[in-house]
């Protein structure tokens, strides 16, 4: 195997080098990282198992850094226009009371609280993203890569319809559940996953006039959250999430659709609240999506010439605030050492893990299961005191404060880099 290497007066590299990039995944890491690559020269292909631009899923937010990343491709402006109005987040008791109120932080100081000044639908963010990119970057959909091998010049992937592509590097931006981690890591090598113990499934349902724009979190006996939030006039999106720590819970999200739908109504049919609307609107729903929450924690980000990006290498969980950020940051890194060192991979994916882990580590150790379970009571009694110590905190604005003056968001004080594309180019 030999590769074809070109150059390019665009280039990122002092010799201004274009390197063929293969991205196994199309989501927000993936798109992140070839609008990049594309600037710094290189010939991208991003390859998306789903036949067309998957601009589907539920509410995600920026914060920290994630935010500086958007703003450094130039994007944000983009990003405003397509915001979710989610001015705070509501606690109520089985008759919709609001027991306590969480106000989003929009001083633009501090740092975020429960819900984000940015909150945007993940299809919006995608589509943000593809409009950047589309033009720079080949797409091909319906496909994935089966396999792959690599020797020092190159490496060969071997996709889903049978066709081929020999490239200079392969990443995989395949999400959590990564099969180019899965041919990656090496033989016995940990289990990447750190389960949590929680589990979670959402879908859309239609919106009623009581849907307001607050979002509502509901608790539960058994561990149990219910949470609503509307994104649009006609719709409403709702979140069943479960503290179980059981084989079935943890296997039943790779079963068919129907037998999700089924473990979920058996787990909530009893919750109260709105539980018979939501799961009226579970049974005819088309966009309902079941998953375990967890990380995936691994010391190999790359072999060769096969890297990892996004939720394949350092998924944080949805609790950590900073998934989608993460893998805007994460995207924004690799590019910045692939362009900076792209006659030398076996540097720039060096770099790539020594300038990134740090900021991986502070976004993976602030999700701290106990303090998860706390949030999620088991009995009656423990709900009723967890609202109460959530009003009197509310009452003392003591989440206002403490967002407002924290000197950090959840991303710590670890800083972006340099830009992922040199002066040159």
């Amino acid at each position: 195997m030999t590769a074809e290497r070109t150059t390019t007066a665009q280039g990122a590299g002092a010799t201004g080098s274009s390197l063929r990039v293969l991205v196994c995944g199309g989501g927000i890491a993936g798109q992140a990282l070839a609008y990049w690559l594309a600037r710094g020269g290189h010939r991208v292909t991003v390859v998306e198992r789903f036949p067309a631009l998957r601009a589907t899923g539920a509410q995600v937010d920026l914060r920290g850094q994630g935010i500086e990343a958007v703003a450094r491709m130039g994007l944000l402006d983009a990003v405003r226009g397509r915001l979710v109005d989610e001015p705070g987040v509501a606690f109520v008791d089985a008759h919709g009371r609001r027991r306590a109120t969480i106000m989003a932080n929009t001083s633009g100081k501090g740092r975020q609280s429960l819900t984000s000044e940015y909150e945007i639908m993940r299809g919006d963010l995608v589509r943000v993203l593809h409009e950047a990119t589309k033009d720079d970057a080949e797409y091909v959909f319906g496909v994935s890569v089966e396999r792959f091998e690599q020797d020092a010049d190159v490496v060969v992937a071997h996709l889903s319809d049978g066709t081929s592509r020999t490239v200079d590097l392969l990443v995989g931006a395949d999400g959590q559940g990564s099969r180019v981690r899965r041919a990656l890591l090496p033989p016995g090598a940990p289990d990447p996953y750190r389960r949590v113990g929680i589990h979670m499934a959402y879908w859309f349902v239609p919106r009623i006039a009581s849907d307001s724009d607050v979002r509502d979190t509901y608790l539960a006996p058994g561990g149990r959250m219910i949470m609503r939030r509307s994104h649009n006039p006609a719709e409403t999106q709702v979140y069943f999430v479960l503290r179980e720590e059981s084989e079935e819970a943890s296997a039943v999200h790779r079963e068919p659709v129907e037998r999700q739908k089924r473990f979920w109504t058996d787990r909530f049919r009893d919750a109260g609240w709105q539980t018979p609307r939501f799961l009226d609107g579970m049974a005819t729903t088309g966009s309902f999506y079941s998953q375990e929450v967890l990380q995936v924690r691994t010391d190999t980000w790359s072999r060769g010439r096969v890297a990892l990006v996004g939720d394949a290498a350092h998924c944080a969980s949805p609790y950590s605030g900073m998934g989608v950020s993460g893998g805007l940051v994460g995207a924004y890194v690799l590019a910045g050492e692939i362009n900076r060192h792209p006659d030398d991979l076996t540097r720039a994916l060096a770099g790539y893990d020594t300038t990134l882990r740090p900021f991986v580590d502070e976004i993976q150790a602030a999700v701290k299961p106990r303090l998860l379970r706390l949030g999620m009571p088991e009995s009656r009694p423990a709900i009723g005191a967890f609202h109460s110590v959530t009003a009197l905190a509310c009452f003392l604005h003591i989440p206002d404060l403490v967002a407002r003056y924290a000197k950090e968001d959840r991303g710590g004080a670890w800083q972006l880099p340099e830009s992922p594309v040199a002066a040159a180019g």
